[in-house]
């Protein structure tokens, strides 16, 4: 799959089962996120990958206790319930911003790596989807990920191979529609 190809036919798939990406594959991924603008080499994010059985129950459990703590109701519960099991591999893209620097520009380059780590699991044959919503607000996981009150959950990045085949067609085809050429 060439470039451009990868940029036009990406599309989030919930289906999703092992096996996940290997260690040398995660690498691989990992080192594609790092490679965005960064606001000068700032690294204005971290990662936390959420592979291991241990590491996953306490994902689970984080977005349970999210659902119950929020007082969210019964269908919300569920939801965590579903979410928790996405996917076999999960990496959470926090946005940590350095002092005296634009936050919001530190924020906009930890969704460029977000999007990066869909793109490098896409490549490598892996489906994907981004999950935001109430989990990156949720007071429970920014404890279970100790963030800092300056940093921000971007996004939780599910990752595994493709259950069923995504039929999504393509989207935003008419450019024109939300573009002016000067």
């Amino acid at each position: 799959m060439d470039t451009l190809e990868l940029l036009t036919t990406r599309r989030s798939n919930k289906s999703l089962r092992a096996p996940a990406p290997d260690e040398l594959q995660l690498d691989s991924i990992l080192q594609a996120a790092s490679q965005v603008p960064d606001h000068g080499n700032l690294t204005p994010w971290r990662f936390i990958v959420i592979q291991s059985e241990a590491g996953k129950q306490r994902f689970q459990a984080a977005l349970r206790e999210t659902a119950i703590t929020l007082n969210m109701g019964e269908k919300t519960l569920e939801k965590a319930e579903r979410v928790g099991k996405f996917a076999p591999l999960v990496i959470a893209v926090i946005a940590s911003p350095k002092e005296g620097k634009p936050e919001w520009e530190q924020q906009m380059s930890a969704a460029c790596a977000a999007y990066a780590i869909q793109l490098a699991s896409q490549a490598q044959g892996f489906d994907n989807v981004w999950i935001t919503g109430l989990w990156v607000n949720s007071p429970v996981l920014q404890r279970e990920f100790e963030c800092s009150e300056q940093e921000k959950i971007i996004g939780l990045i599910m990752i595994g191979t493709a259950d069923k085949p995504n039929c999504a067609e393509p989207k935003n085809t008419d450019v024109e529609a939300f573009t002016t050429h000067w």
